[in-house]
């Protein structure tokens, strides 16, 4: 068999695994990610199975950008904006934090580690996992802020996390580290990171503008993330800051520039693309973890285990005493905070706090370790550190994993009703630039007068009862573009609610799905 042929089937076994492992878990009380870490890591123990290694490049530049990309498209840049400090403080401060305390740890737990390799144990371990908090909160009763914070720090950790990484190993291989470089390199990056990911973005928007085949459209909004990772790499910045501008940037200007049917055929594609992506990685992780323990000798698997426990702890505790002091001392310090943003619930800083898994991003900086120093010598520690990093992520996964859903029963927190008002208001901002939309259509030549007074009366139930729905299917073409031109002016009103800031963007996704289906109904799906 070929190598092309082994690879075929490896992936159609592996893709086949997540399906079925997906499958089991909505029928157990289990979080998904870890029923993929779990029969991922039975596929790397059995005797013979070509899997073939996890090289760190692979795992940055396939399975990073849809993830980041996808992550900050349906993040509302508007709760992003308001929770930027609170986001800030976790994304760096505790990046930072965490690197540190691990540093210390590590340093006197291994005899002899240098103190570079230290900082770049704890920034491998540093930053939660954007694919694993979502896979296990987003079907949870959780607070949209909540949510929001959780989302917002994991988009920005990786790119603090891999500043400190690179520049901990650059100083382990070659012994230089200038702290100011350190910090002008990391906004430097970070600056044009996000430069690129709005050029990328606009670019997109730009052809768009100028090109309305959905087919076309669809595969150029999968290409966005790769082409903004390579971008940013070719320029040594944060490529993972830029696939997150991009993402972010997209959202704001996709509703005006795509038709409801390329919207649709691309939500569809991103859907089944961000589930492979995410089972894969997972399952994958699994499978590096059965590896690892079938090669290390017992001896050093051992004494590694119980250093990657203290670790986890560690990781655990900072987070927890990170949160709450974060949150609370501003707040203490500052009447003027205190008066712009009231100290949240209790409960929700709780969940933040004890919410913290890790994942894929650390799996890759510790693979990515060299394996020589500058000098010819090993790297210290290296497998030792692998192993640690690993037993980082299984013990997150595992504990704060198998408790987020008990734990959030148990602080049985309120429903928050802003996204039921903001919807509210949007469906009657809709219906009301429908029906000025329809008056000022009235007297046109081409519109049948009969259809103008059932839409009338239509609008009129649907406002009376302050209900959701759009213009039900016509009969001709002259109705069917009537509805159509209705449906365009609705629209832009929740696209401008949006704009102005007086609903997120998750309102306006959920709206627009229910006026693109309409649309692609009326058979005016590709028009703009």
């Amino acid at each position: 068999m070929t190598d092309t042929s082994q690879t075929v089937l490896l992936a159609l076994g592996l893709g086949s695994l997540v399906m079925v492992v997906t499958a089991l878990a909505r029928r157990l009380p289990v979080p998904t990610p870890i029923l993929q870490v779990g029969a991922g890591l039975l596929v790397g123990l059995i005797q013979g199975a070509a899997v073939p290694d996890l090289e760190p490049d692979l795992v940055f530049f396939v399975f990073l950008p849809p993830v980041l990309w996808s992550a900050a498209y349906f993040t509302s840049l508007r709760e992003f904006k308001a929770n930027i400090r609170p986001i800030g403080l976790l994304a760096i401060g505790l990046v930072i934090a965490t690197t540190g305390a691990v540093a210390v740890v590590t340093h006197a737990l291994l005899p002899g580690l240098p103190w570079a390799v230290a900082v770049a144990i704890g920034a491998i371990v540093s930053p939660p996992d954007a694919v694993a908090a979502g896979a296990i909160i987003k079907r949870l009763p959780v607070p949209r802020r909540v949510m929001v914070i959780l989302e917002g720090e994991s988009l920005v950790n990786d790119a603090s996390a891999l500043v400190l990484y690179r520049t901990a190993v650059l100083a382990a291989v070659t012994g230089h580290f200038s702290l100011g470089e350190t910090v002008v390199r990391f906004f430097i990056d970070a600056a044009v990171g996000v430069l690129v990911g709005f050029m990328i973005a606009w670019l997109i928007v730009a052809i768009a503008r100028r090109v309305n085949d959905p087919v076309a459209l669809g595969l150029v909004t999968l290409l966005a993330p790769w082409s903004a990772w390579i971008a940013a790499e070719l320029l040594h910045v944060s490529a993972v800051l830029a696939c997150v501008a991009g993402g972010l940037y997209l959202r704001q200007h996709f509703s005006t520039v795509v038709s409801p049917l390329t919207r649709t055929n691309t939500g569809a594609v991103w859907d089944v693309l961000i589930f492979v992506v995410s089972g894969l990685i997972f399952v994958l992780l699994g499978i590096q973890f059965g590896d690892l323990v079938e090669s290390t000798p017992l001896p050093t698997l051992v004494r590694a285990g119980w250093h990657a426990l203290a670790v986890s702890l560690i990781v655990i505790l900072v987070r927890l005493i990170w949160v709450p002091v974060a949150t609370y001392l501003p707040r203490w310090a500052s009447a003027r905070l205190r008066q712009r943003d009231p100290a949240p619930n209790p409960k929700g800083v709780g969940l933040v706090a004890w919410t913290s898994m890790r994942g894929i991003v650390s799996l890759a900086t510790a693979l990515a370790l060299p394996t020589a120093l500058a000098d010819g010598t090993r790297f210290p520690y290296r497998p030792e550190i692998l192993i640690i990093a690993l037993g980082v992520i299984l013990v997150t996964l595992v504990i704060q994993g198998l408790t987020l859903a008990p734990l959030i029963r148990k602080l049985h927190f309120s429903h928050d009703p802003a996204p039921d008002i903001e919807q509210q208001h949007a469906r009657r901002e809709a219906l009301r630039n429908g029906l000025e939309r329809l008056e000022d259509l009235a007297n046109e030549p081409w519109v049948p007068g009969e259809e103008v007074a059932l839409l009338r009366e239509e609008y009129r139930r649907r406002s009376e009862a302050d209900q959701g729905g759009t213009p039900g299917q016509g009969r001709s073409d002259a109705s069917n573009r009537l509805r159509a031109e209705l449906l365009r002016a609705e629209r832009r009103a929740v696209v401008r609610l949006r704009d102005e800031g007086a609903i997120s963007d998750q309102v306006l996704y959920e709206l627009e799905r229910e006026l693109d289906v309409e649309a692609i109904r009326l058979g005016v799906g590709e028009e703009r």
